[in-house]
């Protein structure tokens, strides 16, 4: 019987509520489906740093890389300023792990209202396949006041080892930002390969690749060659190039007629949130950072400190990416009949037993055993 040692990092707000639904699923389906699981659960959290004054402690990485996969629920909390826990928790474990690709499907649901107008018939089923280490997501940058901006910039990110050195003169004298954004052939090349060996698992015949290359000729040219080169693996597959400004625009519009669309970094952050917006809202919203090591599944809704302890979390997003962490350990059977068990409640459910953010009443602890309920074939 296969055992899987599990990392939790229940986190912040709405993050062990969410988290604790998610783990009811995957206590349910295990036995079902001929597996074990060893949770280990860690503090990690904006109030591990209040306390502790520091991230994580000395070997926490190695600790947590350890596991077969990590489950995270949310970290932030108004207390800490932006910065700390999300450059040195949530980057951190991205980086050191080379979780080099993030996955986000977004679908829609029964009884998930959409603000968008599709066909009768129609679905909409949009997978944003994210290159996850580059682009302008490396922290990279520097400001400054005065007439000579210079820079030296120690790089230990991803593939990257070694200095970042920049030098401007402004002329007039002015206060000024920069950050730098990086691709490298290995980096595009990996995210594209993993898009295009999903988008064939899909049955897909288009696979969309939006950047902004006519603006920005230098960098996302270079992704639009590179990308180029990897289709070629993968004939049965045709690569649309799409401007990110003009993909956002048809989403909106018509986003049944998109299947899995691959982005850089800084673009298929902001994309998938807009997949997001149009299937439900980001308490559907589930995500998977893959990479060859340690990978880590997420809900991206965050910890909303603003309503955590009342209840009206809604913990569908965290189930999901228990169903994606299945599917990546291998235990497909089970992740299907996870989102099946997810479609049906949704479908079965009256209005008062949906989540809050689907117009509904049911606390989040009620969801979570409603879901239990429909995986033991109850519901």
């Amino acid at each position: 019987m296969p055992s899987y040692e599990i990392a939790v990092i229940p986190g912040d707000g709405i993050g062990p509520e969410v988290i604790c639904e998610a783990l009811k699923s995957l206590n349910a389906l295990a036995p079902r489906f001929g597996f074990t699981v060893d949770l280990r659960s860690y503090p990690f959290g904006a109030e591990y740093y209040l306390k502790h004054k520091e991230v994580l402690p000395k070997g926490g990485l190695e600790d947590l890389g350890t596991a077969k996969a990590l489950l995270l629920g949310a970290v932030g909390d108004p207390r800490v300023p932006p910065g700390p826990v999300e450059q040195e928790l949530l980057l951190a474990l991205r980086f050191h792990f080379d979780q080099y690709v993030n996955i986000r499907p977004s679908r829609t649901w029964p009884n998930a209202p959409i603000p968008v107008a599709v066909p009768e018939g129609a679905e909409i089923d949009v997978l944003v396949v994210r290159e996850n280490t580059e682009d302008f997501y490396m922290n990279l940058g520097a400001s400054g006041d005065g007439g000579h901006l210079k820079a030296t910039l120690p790089v230990r990110r991803g593939l990257y080892s070694g200095e970042a050195k920049i030098e401007l003169s402004l002329d007039p004298p002015s206060e000024a930002a920069f950050t730098l954004g990086v691709l490298t052939s290995p980096g595009t090349g990996r995210a594209a390969e993993r898009a295009f060996s999903l988008a064939e698992e899909r049955g897909e015949r288009l696979l969309y690749s939006a950047t902004k290359s006519n603006a920005l000729p230098h960098i996302y040219g270079f992704w639009d060659r590179t990308v180029a080169e990897a289709a070629k693996s993968h004939p049965a597959v045709k690569l649309k190039n799409i401007n990110v400004d003009n993909l956002a625009y048809q989403l909106v519009r018509a986003p049944q007629h998109f299947g899995v669309v691959l982005c850089p970094n800084l673009f298929g952050d902001i994309i998938s949130d807009l997949a997001a917006g149009i299937t439900g809202g980001l308490g559907l919203a589930a995500s998977a950072n893959i990479g060859d090591g340690l990978s880590m599944f997420e809900p991206v809704h965050g910890s909303a400190p603003d309503i955590a302890g009342t209840g009206k979390a809604n913990p569908l997003a965290a189930i999901l990416s228990v169903s994606l962490m299945l599917d990546h350990l291998g235990e497909r059977e089970a992740a299907e009949a996870l989102n099946a068990a997810v479609e049906t409640y949704l479908s079965k459910s009256p209005r008062v037993s949906l989540p809050y953010e689907l117009d509904g009443g049911a606390p989040c602890p009620k969801v979570g055993d409603l879901v239990v309920r429909a995986i033991e074939g109850h519901l």
